[in-house]
């Protein structure tokens, strides 16, 4: 029965019998992490074999470069030609960075701010004020970039199809709004894939900032875990196609892939793009790690033996995945005080918990030994004005620990919406 067909008698009695449950589940000691999007040590595991590429002194030799010495700051082309496949652009539209894309998303924007970008007519921090539009619920650290720096953030909904588009058309239109984040495949944290026609009318944007930056982060273009790879438009492309060339920024990484501390990254952007960035960037850089990149080019080799590799980490996701939604479809369902999507990929379930209850949810879930992302963290400047978003990350812990994990996640959404109720 729905918690709101409850009579005040049977909500205290299900209370009673909860907080009989969540004592024995404090008992358990539980010392579980969900608070990341972490992949699990099968995933490490089997990337393995990329400890053992480079054996020989030879194999550093590429053409005229050692890869061990100074040189090349856009990256070493072999690595260009691996990632311009993944994402469907031009090897010279790639830069390639470090372990971290968010690092390039972060020098992108600081050039912007104490520089300019190629149709910048000022650098941005002599402006009096910018604003940046934010699909919410969103990624925690794309919102840390741009508070930062001091950008207005302005929250857009997400729809089934992406972010409401016809708001961001009508924001755009204020000059003083000069980009937009987006993670347009699996979003971070609903698991949303934009639509060819939000897609298309990104591309297809007239902002009067003549320099709006378009964030691409396409973090999880090749992770399906259930169903079959779905190839996604080429944003660089559609944005030429549509008269707006140096407008998008496209970041993507091999954090979930191989190693996340110790992986590749690449930022693709228009030609004149790289160049001109590539050259602000040798300002901070001689270059990135190009032993690593010529070792993850050599153990992953193309895009189809990537993909075989990601049916490999699907086999390990889609178990987890299926674990937490059993719990909420048994537990929380038929309650009717939450609601979620079925993600297909990417790496997150995002559940929204009956009004202003999300943080107690997460309050007694720590007090029961399970640590998840803070409340709020999916909204600019961590104020989810509902108090309702909560991104549950299943990918760290095994099944077993996890089935332990969603036991108490459900108590915990059960007995703080009963707490507000009566």
């Amino acid at each position: 029965m729905r918690y709101s067909e409850m009579t005040r008698e049977e909500l205290l009695n299900e209370m009673n019998s909860l907080e009989i449950k969540f004592k024995a589940l404090k008992e358990k000691n539980l010392n579980l992490n969900m608070a990341r999007g972490k992949p699990g040590k099968r995933q490490l595991d089997l990337v393995s074999g990329l400890l053992d590429v480079l054996v020989d002194p030879a194999d550093c030799k590429l053409g005229n470069t050692d890869i061990r010495n100074y040189g090349e700051t856009s990256g070493m082309p072999e690595a260009k030609k691996y990632f311009s496949e993944i994402l469907g652009v031009k090897e010279s539209e790639c830069f390639i960075g470090g372990n971290a894309s968010l690092q390039l998303m972060y020098m992108a924007i600081c050039e912007a701010f104490t520089s300019g970008l190629l149709n910048s007519e000022k650098p941005w921090f002599k402006l009096d004020k910018i604003k940046w539009i934010c699909p919410v619920p969103g990624y925690d650290r794309h919102f840390k970039i741009t508070e930062k720096l001091g950008f207005e953030m302005i929250n857009i909904p997400m729809l089934e199809t992406g972010p409401d588009m016809d708001l961001v058309e009508e924001l755009v239109k204020d000059e003083s709004v000069k980009g937009m984040w987006n993670v347009p495949k699996f979003s971070n944290p609903q698991g949303i894939i934009y639509s060819d026609e939000t897609v298309r009318r990104l591309a297809a944007l007239k902002p009067a900032a003549k320099d709006f930056m378009l964030m691409w982060d396409n973090a999880y273009c090749v992770h399906e875990f259930d169903g079959d790879y779905v190839e996604f438009p080429d944003i660089i492309g559609l944005c030429k196609e549509y008269g707006n060339p140096n407008m998008a920024y496209e970041f993507a990484s091999t954090s979930k892939v191989t190693f996340p501390g110790a992986g590749i990254s690449v930022m693709a952007a228009s030609e004149d793009n790289i160049k001109y960035l590539t050259k602000s960037f040798g300002v901070q850089i001689i270059s990135f790690d190009k032993v690593n990149q010529i070792r993850h080019v050599r153990f992953l080799k193309d895009k189809a033996n990537t993909l075989a590799l990601m049916r490999e980490h699907a086999k390990i996701m889609k178990p987890k995945f299926d674990t937490v939604i059993k719990y909420l479809e048994r537990e929380i369902a038929p309650l009717g005080i939450g609601s979620w999507m079925i993600p297909k990929g990417g790496y997150f379930v995002s559940y929204n918990a009956m009004k202003n209850t999300a943080k107690r949810v997460l309050e007694l879930a720590k007090e029961a030994g399970v640590e998840m992302t803070p409340a709020g963290a999916t909204f600019p400047y961590e104020n989810d004005p509902e108090d309702s978003n909560i991104r549950i990350a299943p990918s760290l812990p095994p099944v077993e620990e996890l089935e332990d994990a969603m036991d108490v996640f459900c108590v915990c959404a059960r007995l703080a919406a009963l707490e507000k109720l009566i």
